[in-house]
C-alpha cells in the first residue's frame, strides 16, 4: 500500500497553514479543522462594558501573514506595502465561536473575547479604529488575521469588538476603518494624521491642557462625542444626545488636511469643571467616548 500523501493533500495543508483563521469562511466550507460547521455567538451574556480597546504599539514588520499576492477561493488579494493613511468605509461583519482558539493568519490564536479583527489587505499585525456609522461608537482593534472573503465586506471584527459597536445581534454594520500606525519612536498616526491614544473622536484632536487655552479669541470649551466624514451619522448621534441632555449642542463642519469632518459637540462651557461634569453625565448615560477640546464658537 502506498502511504505517501497525495500532492493535492499536501497543497491543501500548506494553504490552510498560510491562511490561518480565514475569517468569515463561506457556508460551503466544511473543513475538518473547525469543530463547528457554521459560526455563532458564545452562549450567555458576555459583558463588554469593562473591555478596553487594543493599545497600539510599534511592532517590527513580519513576514507571517503578509504574503502578497495571495489567493483564496480563486480570487487574488494584495497586501498593502504600508498601512499609513488607510481609510475605508463599507460593511463590517464579525466572527466568533467557530474560529475561537484556532490560529490566525500570522500564527496567533484567535480569541473572540478580545479586541481584534481580520482584514484582506492591511499589513498584520496592525491597528485600526473602527467606527459604527449608524450610532457613532468607535473601537480600536488589533488586526492579526485575513478576511472577510466576501466581496461586500471590508473587515471582520471579533465578537467582543462587534458587541462594543452594537451590531452583534444584526450581524453587520456600516463602518469606517482608519488604520493607526506607530513609528519606532512611539509617535502615532491615524489616516495619516497625528493621533493621541484616548482621543477616538477625531484624527488630530487635542485635549485641553491648560485653562489658558480659554483666553484664545472666539474659542470655548466643548465636549466632543464624535467626528465623522459624512453628516448623516453626526446628525443621528446629535439626536441621541438631545434625547438625554438639554445643553446647547451642534454639528460643526471642519476642513482638515485629511478632509471634511462633522464634529458632534456639546457646549460651549465657561470652565473646565462644568464641562467635565457634563462629560461624566454623558458617560453615565452611555456616551462613553468623548474628549474635551477648545474650538471656535
Amino acid at each position: 500500500m502506498n502511504c505517501k500523501p497525495s500532492f493535492s493533500l499536501l497543497l491543501s495543508v500548506v494553504v490552510s497553514l498560510i491562511l490561518g483563521g480565514c475569517a468569515s469562511a463561506p457556508e460551503t466550507d466544511h473543513s475538518s479543522r473547525y469543530t463547528l460547521a457554521t459560526d455563532r455567538a458564545p452562549s450567555g451574556n458576555f459583558d463588554v462594558s469593562g473591555l478596553d480597546d487594543a493599545v497600539p504599539v510599534y511592532e517590527a514588520p513580519r513576514r507571517a501573514g503578509n504574503k502578497s499576492p495571495y489567493q483564496v477561493w480563486g480570487k487574488q488579494y494584495h497586501v498593502l506595502d504600508s498601512n499609513d493613511g488607510y481609510v475605508e468605509r463599507g460593511t463590517a461583519s464579525w466572527y466568533g465561536e467557530k474560529f475561537h482558539g484556532h490560529k490566525t493568519s500570522n500564527g496567533e490564536t484567535f480569541n473572540m473575547y478580545t479586541m481584534s479583527a481580520a482584514h484582506k489587505s492591511l499589513r498584520i499585525p496592525g491597528y485600526a479604529r473602527v467606527t459604527n456609522l449608524d450610532n457613532g461608537r468607535s473601537v480600536i482593534v488589533r488586526v492579526n488575521d485575513r478576511g472577510p472573503f466576501h466581496s461586500d465586506r471590508i473587515i471582520d471584527l471579533s465578537y467582543a469588538a462587534a458587541k462594543k459597536l452594537g451590531y452583534q445581534a444584526r450581524g453587520t454594520a456600516r463602518v469606517e476603518v482608519a488604520a493607526i500606525t506607530v513609528r519606532p519612536d512611539g509617535a502615532m498616526f491615524i489616516a495619516g494624521e497625528p493621533y493621541s491614544p484616548g482621543d477616538p473622536a477625531g484624527y488630530a484632536e487635542s485635549r485641553v491642557e491648560a485653562s489658558g487655552d480659554m483666553a484664545m479669541t472666539n474659542r470655548s470649551l466643548f465636549v466632543q462625542l464624535g467626528s465623522f466624514s459624512s453628516r448623516d451619522p453626526a446628525e443621528k448621534l446629535l439626536s441621541q444626545v438631545r434625547a438625554v441632555l438639554e445643553n446647547p449642542m451642534r454639528v460643526r463642519e471642519v476642513d482638515t488636511s485629511a478632509g471634511r469632518f462633522h464634529r458632534v459637540q456639546v457646549g460651549p462651557f465657561n470652565d473646565e469643571d462644568s464641562a467635565r461634569r457634563t462629560q461624566s453625565l454623558l458617560e453615565a448615560r452611555g456616551f462613553d467616548q468623548s474628549i474635551l477640546l477648545t474650538d471656535t464658537h
